[in-house]
């Protein structure tokens, strides 16, 4: 399930042929930022991918980043013009008219096959196996990159990427911006005694999934950097996904709940989210106070995370949360 938040945060993937998807708005909050300089790519070089293996980058003149996560390293670091296809997760500006190589959330080998890319950058996620392993067997460098669960993956991350496509300077830089701007973000974070308890939801309606997010739901790192508290772990919920019962939301007792936006349209707003059985007798649903982030965005640790903070941060506390 851990997994499905990760991945399951667009609306769906080509049914076969790579094809290209409608663009989206290009509005600001909707666009990566690019590091002021392009870099120039200094291969080959050869890195260790997260899944045991050693990959070698001989060229990176055509790029398939197959998250959107992925795909945000590899805009910001200044390469998206060589990025010649995408995830149906990577929701931003830049990458909207790119093809869509995913059918659903899964890969397609023949559409990224057909592309001709000289490196695929991979989660360990990423699947189907099948899929994965015809990339492979064709010869395509393929690297694996370690999962993202915190702000504190995110350095790392950007790191690990850049010194595969051979622009290691780059991914210094981009990193310490990211970093210095996720800090400035966390130091302007308000005081509020208690702190905040907030309740991570995964809703899917239109699939009858209404989740409640626990330890390694992902979001633990996000919410204690806003100087709340997660409320589903500190509850005691081990597990990474729990299904949303009255019993636990009443054990968690929320004073704020954060969604993915989709997940709050799914659902019917919230209006439909406080009808969703004990959801109206939390803090939460009784002050409707609803902090919603884009789904593209919202856990992918990458270089717009300060963005998504001082969202979380700036929703949090006005008193009345963004979703209305």
């Amino acid at each position: 399930m851990l997994a499905l938040t990760f991945t399951a945060t667009g609306c769906g993937g080509s049914p076969g042929a790579a094809t290209p998807s409608p663009q989206r708005s290009s509005a600001g909050a909707d666009r990566v930022e690019p590091l002021g300089r392009k870099p120039t790519p200094e291969l080959p070089v050869t890195v260790r991918s997260s899944d045991g293996g050693k990959v070698t980058v001989d060229r990176a003149e055509r790029l398939v980043p197959l998250s959107g996560s992925l795909s945000e390293i590899v805009f910001t670091l200044g390469l998206g013009d060589r990025v010649v296809a995408r995830d149906v997760t990577a929701t931003f500006a830049q990458a909207a008219k790119l093809p869509v190589v995913t059918r659903g959330h899964d890969v397609s080998a023949e559409s990224v096959l057909s592309l001709r890319p000289d490196l695929v950058l991979a989660e360990s996620t990423t699947g189907p196996a099948e899929a994965m392993d015809q990339i492979r067997a064709a010869g395509i460098p393929v690297l694996v990159v370690a999962p993202a669960s915190g702000l504190d993956d995110v350095g790392p991350r950007i790191r690990s990427v850049a010194k595969a496509l051979g622009v290691p300077g780059a991914g210094e830089e981009l990193s310490r911006r990211s970093e210095q701007r996720i800090a400035a973000v966390t130091e302007s974070v308000p005081e509020e005694r208690p702190r905040p308890r907030v309740a991570f939801l995964y809703l899917r309606g239109s699939a009858s999934v209404y989740l409640i997010g626990g330890k390694g739901s992902g979001a633990t790192s996000l919410i204690e950097a806003a100087g709340a508290v997660d409320a589903g772990a500190a509850s005691g919920l081990e597990k990474d996904f729990t299904a949303i019962t009255s019993e636990a939301l009443v054990k968690a007792a929320p004073d704020a709940i954060l969604v993915m936006s989709k997940g709050l349209e799914s659902v019917g707003g919230v209006d439909g989210l406080v009808k969703i059985p004990g959801v109206a007798q939390t803090p939460a649903g009784m002050d409707r106070r609803i902090v919603s982030v884009e789904d593209g965005v919202l856990l992918n640790y990458g270089p717009r995370t300060d963005q998504v903070l001082k969202s979380v941060v700036a929703q949090l506390y006005d008193g009345k949360g963004g979703a209305e």
